[in-house]
C-alpha cells in the first residue's frame, strides 16, 4: 500500500514540463520573442549611417570642431488640408476618415484635426471649423518614415525628377508637397474614394541651408540634379568682303 509520502513524490500525469499544447519547447519561444523584441529596439538605419559616418564628414566639410554646432534634426510634421472640403460647417465624413487613415498607415501614429483660428471669406472658412490634420513625427519614427519615403515612395513619384534644392528656410528646415497618397506603399488606391496630397516639413536645429542640405544629400534624399549645359557647336566664321571690282 502507497503511504502518504510516497503520494507527494508521485509527479502527476499531464503535459510534459517545458512544452506548450502545440508541442514547441517554451525556450523555442521565449528565443522567438526575445529576437522579435531585439529587431524592435533596433536603432533605424538612417540614424546609425548619420552617427556613423555623415557627422565625421560634415565636421570634415564645414570646419565644424565642436559636436555641439552640428545640425540636429528634431522633427518630421505631415500636414493635409481639408478645408476645401466643408459642406456647410462639417467635412464628410468619407472624406475625413480617408485622410486620417491616410496619415495613419503612413506614420504609424493618430493625427490631430485642427480647426481654423481665423475667419477667412475668401476660403468660405470661419473660426472653429475642421480645417487639416497634422502629425509630428520625433525620434525612431522620425528616422522610419525618411528612410521609407527616400527609398520607397520617392521611385513611386510619377515623372519623378527630384525634388528643389532650394526649398530650405533660414533655420535649415525642408519643406516639399507630394499630389498623391498612392506613392506610399502601405495605401491601396483602390480602397480610397478621393486623391488628395500631403505637406512634409523636415525641421532642423542648429543648422543652416548648406547643412541641411549637406546632410540629407548624405542621407540619400532625392534632389533634383542640376541639368548639364549642351554646349553650342561653333559658329562658322563670317565670309571675306568680296574684292572690290578693278
Amino acid at each position: 500500500m502507497a503511504t502518504e509520502k510516497d503520494n507527494k513524490n508521485t509527479k502527476p500525469v499531464g503535459k510534459p514540463a517545458g512544452k506548450t499544447a502545440s508541442g514547441k519547447s517554451k525556450g523555442v519561444d521565449a528565443a522567438v520573442e526575445a529576437a522579435a523584441a531585439a529587431a524592435a529596439k533596433e536603432p533605424p538605419r538612417l540614424k546609425v549611417l548619420f552617427d556613423k559616418q555623415v557627422r565625421a564628414k560634415l565636421a570634415s566639410e564645414f570646419g565644424l570642431k565642436n559636436p555641439m554646432q552640428h545640425p540636429r534634426m528634431t522633427k518630421i510634421v505631415i500636414n493635409i488640408n481639408m478645408g476645401r472640403h466643408l459642406e456647410g460647417t462639417k467635412i464628410p465624413v468619407e472624406k475625413k476618415n480617408t485622410v486620417l487613415e491616410t496619415i495613419t498607415k503612413v506614420t504609424g501614429q493618430k493625427p490631430v484635426v485642427i480647426r481654423a483660428k481665423k475667419s477667412v471669406s475668401n476660403f468660405k472658412l470661419r473660426e472653429g471649423y475642421e480645417s487639416s490634420a497634422m502629425v509630428t513625427l520625433r525620434r525612431d519614427r522620425m528616422w522610419q518614415f525618411l528612410d521609407r519615403f527616400i527609398h520607397l515612395a520617392s521611385p513611386r513619384i510619377k515623372d519623378f525628377r527630384g525634388l528643389p534644392e532650394k526649398a530650405f528656410d533660414k533655420q535649415g528646415s525642408y519643406a516639399f508637397g507630394l499630389q498623391e497618397q498612392g506613392v506610399f506603399p502601405e495605401i491601396n488606391m483602390a480602397e480610397v474614394n478621393f486623391t488628395h496630397g500631403m505637406n512634409i516639413n523636415i525641421c532642423f536645429a542648429g543648422s543652416t541651408p548648406d547643412r541641411s542640405r549637406f546632410v540629407l544629400e548624405q542621407l540619400g534624399f532625392p534632389f533634383r540634379k542640376p541639368e548639364e549645359k549642351i554646349s553650342k557647336p561653333a559658329s562658322a566664321p563670317a565670309a571675306a568682303p568680296a574684292a572690290p571690282k578693278a
